[in-house]
């Protein structure tokens, strides 16, 4: 699982919470490297902020679907945006979850993400 957020807090609460539950984290906080963190970790899937500096998450998740290698991996993504939802999904994200969310709730959701 490779997750980007640009927030340190967000990001550490995030791999803190998918170890606990099972995930093999690999973080990256600057969205500009999220591509090359991809092709070097080759991931389950990946959990990606939308509103990022320099790179959007919604960028990010257009360069992986225009991409023959990473055009399949599961994409979830969130935000506290109230637009975000119709952002990510046309982008070609797999999921969306809105900030604030249930741990248990993501968990689910990464894990639908990964066996679909």
């Amino acid at each position: 699982m490779l997750v980007c957020d640009d927030d340190k807090d967000i990001l550490e609460m995030l791999e803190v919470a998918l170890e606990v539950n099972g995930f093999d984290v690999v973080s990256e906080g600057d969205s500009t490297l999220v591509i090359g963190a991809i092709e070097k970790a080759k991931p389950d899937a990946v959990l990606l902020d939308l509103w990022m500096p320099l790179m959007s998450g919604d960028e990010i998740v257009r360069k992986l679907r225009a991409d023959g290698k990473n055009k399949n991996l599961p994409v979830v993504v969130i935000s506290a945006s109230q637009d975000g939802k119709d952002v990510a999904m046309k982008a070609g994200a797999d999921y969306y979850l809105e900030k604030p969310f249930d741990v248990d709730k993501l968990v689910s959701c990464l894990q639908t993400a990964m066996t679909r």
